[in-house]
């Protein structure tokens, strides 16, 4: 689940951040910034599927309540997206992804219980916190106008990855868990995000793929028009649709496991030069939530 398989795994901006190392997060174990994070579940373990090498080994999932926890989130994400992926982060600290985010974000964490290594992670931009950077991630990639009727009980996902030896779906599902919780715990409804797609498919860089991906994905699973919203840089899908004609990709892992939840695409992909990917918006909604999904997260809330 490295590259096209996360809610807006992405660049970073390369605007100073003045304090953002030094900065203590100012949160304590239940709540943070107004917002209660489940203490029940805050080192909820998880029983997992894991490779035979680790079959025994089961996810801790908890909520970053320090700068050090945060700075292990970060270097799973420099290692996968910068060392795995190749992308280029214009980071303050080497080894490190760090944005301007990062510091209004809440980090969700899942560790391996019997290395107490970092092993996935997401972060949360809450509606609260968007409102006092001035955006979303997303904005900044698209002209999310039409849905502002969403955003006071809207979150932000982004920057989800999942260590290697990690990627047999019980990580994800430990943190889908937990965000599910922490959604329904804080009355928020909606999730937004960017799904991205790689560019290089069978070892050719093109965003043939890409366009398949979107053309079959807009005849299926588009949000509703008052809902769509347009990419401030667009990947030119209709040129790159006929150049790759007969290309029918199948989309990552995770959009489908996305769109199985119930999940919806905005719009028209973005292209994001530093991952060098295809970035589809991506709304999910509670309400949404197909019955027995909503049964395994919420146990039928």
């Amino acid at each position: 689940m490295v590259f096209c398989q996360s809610f807006s795994i992405k660049r970073n901006f390369g605007e100073p951040v003045n304090n953002m190392l030094e900065r203590h997060v100012e949160h304590n174990t239940t709540r943070a910034n107004g917002y209660d994070r489940a203490p029940a579940d805050n080192h909820r373990v998880w029983n997992s599927v894991c490779p035979s090498s680790q079959k025994d080994a089961g996810l801790q999932v908890s909520w970053a309540r320090h700068e050090d926890e945060v700075k292990e989130a970060q270097k799973l994400r420099f290692d996968i997206f910068s060392s795995e992926m190749g992308a280029r982060l214009n980071t303050p600290v080497p080894g490190l992804d760090i944005d301007l985010f990062d510091d209004f974000c809440e980090h969700l964490l899942v560790r391996d219980t019997q290395t107490q290594q970092v092993v996935g992670t997401y972060r949360v931009l809450t509606p609260a916190q968007a409102k006092r950077i001035g955006s979303t991630y997303s904005d900044m990639e698209f002209d999310l106008t039409r849905l502002r009727s969403l955003r006071s009980r809207m979150v932000e996902l982004g920057r989800a990855c999942v260590h290697p030896h990690h990627r047999t779906g019980g990580v994800v599902m430990a943190l889908w868990g937990a965000l599910a919780t922490f959604m329904v715990r804080n009355d928020l409804d909606t999730m937004l995000g960017c799904a991205s797609v790689p560019m290089m498919h069978n070892g050719v860089m093109t965003g043939a793929a890409a366009a398949s991906i979107w053309h079959q994905l807009r005849q299926t699973h588009l949000a509703p028009i008052e809902y769509q919203v347009m990419p401030r840089l667009p990947l030119p899908v209709d040129e790159l649709g006929v150049e790759g004609e007969g290309c029918e990709a199948e989309p990552p892992a995770l959009i489908r496991g996305y769109l199985r939840l119930g999940a919806k695409i905005l719009g028209a992909p973005a292209w994001d030069p530093d991952f060098n990917t295809a970035d589809l918006p991506m709304i999910m909604r509670l309400s949404d939530l197909p019955a027995r999904y909503r049964k395994h997260f919420l146990g039928g809330a």
